[in-house]
């Protein structure tokens, strides 16, 4: 992703990079921009100077900059944007944050414009193997063969995809537990003033145990014990924290009443195990929830595949009211990608029933069909190409 940063930044005076917490946006930065100046807002000293005389702060720096943490001062965008009015020099600032609520709530009032925005998750799976992305636009075009991993898929799964959990002196469930523990106790309080932490501490295990599931909103709030206006709240700051996203229904409805609400998925399946309580790989591999923690997993990897690459993700479900469903519909151009997804190692018949009604409904719309499994092969059956979950 360094080199979609670099490019951005030759076009843009201020780029903004945002994501949650521990996700190595600094790292990210520091190594694409080495010759730019480094100030971290974190810092009570730094941050005093730059609230109580913002252009004098930012007159310090004679050459680019990385603003780390840069929403903990909302009032320096406005100086940021005359500075870039004046001088509007492309990579001038690189902006990062934790709290996408707060950053892009003053992104859009003062840069508006003049900054590009950038996302990112914690590692890929293609990361973490050292190779390239697996374009989405081109899944179900052709089979490909990778070399099988050491690694099992319920271990991956449970330690999750956050830098700090490859770290040879963390142990990732204890890591996990601490994260989410800061999160809670600082972040979210933050952002919320929440005076009952175990009431959203509730909320949080709760929307894990929907993970992959389609969004309830009135019956999270009840088995929350809170409105449906708070519960409605509090998801849109998970959601802002990326540590939850909303996949959409697809719009089409080929002749059939549609679902319409959102299925709700979390983008680290490390986390979601912590909070579904989840202490060991071997109890994950016959957990009650072993396929929507795969779904999850495999969703979430297509997101960040858009995201690393500096795009908006084209992502979606479908689903008809009479229970007729495809987990994934990519959008590529005026053509629909459908994906399935099964946690199982080995497919069944009845595995492909859904694309195989979807396709007949969709026509012309639909491009070649995929299916993501826990297996090991990568295989072309019944018109379908079959891929492990490795190769996302």
């Amino acid at each position: 992703m360094g080199r979609i940063l670099r490019g951005i930044a030759r076009r843009f005076p201020v780029v903004t990079l945002t994501g949650p917490r521990q996700s190595g946006k600094t790292t990210l930065a520091r190594e694409a921009f080495p010759r730019h100046a480094y100030v971290s807002l974190e810092s009570p000293d730094d941050r005093a100077f730059a609230t109580t005389d913002p252009r004098g702060f930012l007159n310090r720096f004679r050459r680019p900059v990385i603003l780390d943490e840069a929403q903990r001062v909302p009032d320096l965008f406005s100086y940021i944007q005359t500075m870039v009015d004046e001088d509007g020099r492309p990579g001038r600032y690189i902006l990062t944050g934790s709290h996408n609520f707060l950053l892009m709530q003053s992104v859009s009032q003062s840069l508006a414009g003049r900054s590009a925005i950038l996302h990112l998750l914690p590692f890929s799976l293609a990361e973490l193997h050292e190779r390239p992305l697996l374009s989405s636009d081109t899944i179900g075009l052709s089979v490909r063969n990778q070399r099988v991993p050491k690694e099992r898929l319920w271990d991956r799964l449970f330690t999750g995809f956050y830098p700090r959990c490859y770290d040879q002196r963390t142990h990732a469930p204890e890591w996990l537990a601490s994260y989410y523990r800061t999160y809670v106790e600082r972040d979210v309080h933050q952002i919320l003033s929440i005076g009952d932490q175990e009431t959203f501490g509730r909320f949080v295990r709760l929307c894990a145990a929907r993970s992959g599931q389609i969004l309830n909103l009135s019956s999270l709030a009840s088995d929350t014990g809170i409105t449906h206006p708070t519960a409605q709240r509090w998801l849109s700051v998970l959601e802002a924290s990326f540590l939850v996203m909303l996949l959409r229904p697809h719009h089409a409805n080929y002749g059939k009443r549609m679902i319409k609400a959102p299925k709700l998925y979390f983008l680290d399946t490390g986390l979601l195990c912590y909070l579904l309580g989840i202490r060991r790989p071997e109890d994950l591999e016959i957990h009650s929830l072993r396929g929507a923690i795969f779904e999850t997993f495999v969703v979430s990897e297509l997101h960040k595949n858009y995201l690393h690459r500096g795009e908006s993700p084209r992502l979606y479900y479908w689903r008809s009211s009479d229970g007729h469903e495809v987990d994934v519909i990519v959008e590529r151009g005026e053509k629909l990608i459908p994906i399935e997804v099964k946690s199982s190692q080995t497919l069944a018949t009845d595995s492909f029933d859904g694309l195989k009604y979807w396709l007949k409904l969709a026509g012309r719309q639909a491009a070649a069909p995929a299916l993501v499994f826990g297996g090991r092969e990568c295989y072309v059956r019944e018109g379908v190409t079959v891929y492990p979950w490795f190769v996302l």
